[in-house]
């Protein structure tokens, strides 16, 4: 029986970005019908969780630059989907929050986003996540040493 020829790194990486694309795109497709970005879901996705988030851990979630990201959250004010509070305990820094229509709103986008989501089956959601958490992780450990 031959011996199974080791992956090399980049099929990985080939296989993520892959996926990753054809993710993006399915999901641009389901968001686009809601008249909403990539981007404003990422958003409006981890204001969703109703704690009020400052613009840097935004940035990160959503995978921004700071300067679009400011954009972005002034056009989502505008649309009356977010609001900028200041910080209670930081009077520096100010949070964003989602105003009672933009709860909707994401609350709409959700419904739309999982009714458009291929399933992979009963337990490969949770095996998938758990495996690309734990990538994550020692990939961003191994960046720190």
């Amino acid at each position: 029986m031959p011996t199974p020829v080791p992956r090399r790194p980049d099929d990985l990486v080939q296989l993520l970005t892959r996926a990753e694309r054809l993710a993006a795109r399915r999901l641009q497709a389901v968001l686009e019908k809601e008249g909403c970005s990539l981007d404003a879901w990422r958003v409006l996705v981890l204001l969703s969780d109703g704690e009020g988030h400052h613009m840097t851990a935004i940035a990160e979630a959503a995978f921004l630059p700071p300067p679009t990201l400011t954009k972005l959250v002034d056009q989502l004010v505008d649309q009356n989907l977010v609001h900028r509070r200041v910080d209670p305990f930081d009077r520096r820094r100010v949070l964003a929050h989602l105003t009672p229509r933009g709860r909707e709103y994401g609350q709409r986008l959700d419904h739309a986003v999982r009714a458009g989501w291929p399933a992979l089956g009963e337990d490969d959601d949770e095996l998938l996540r758990s495996l690309l958490v734990r990538l994550a992780a020692t990939l961003a450990e191994s960046a720190r040493v």
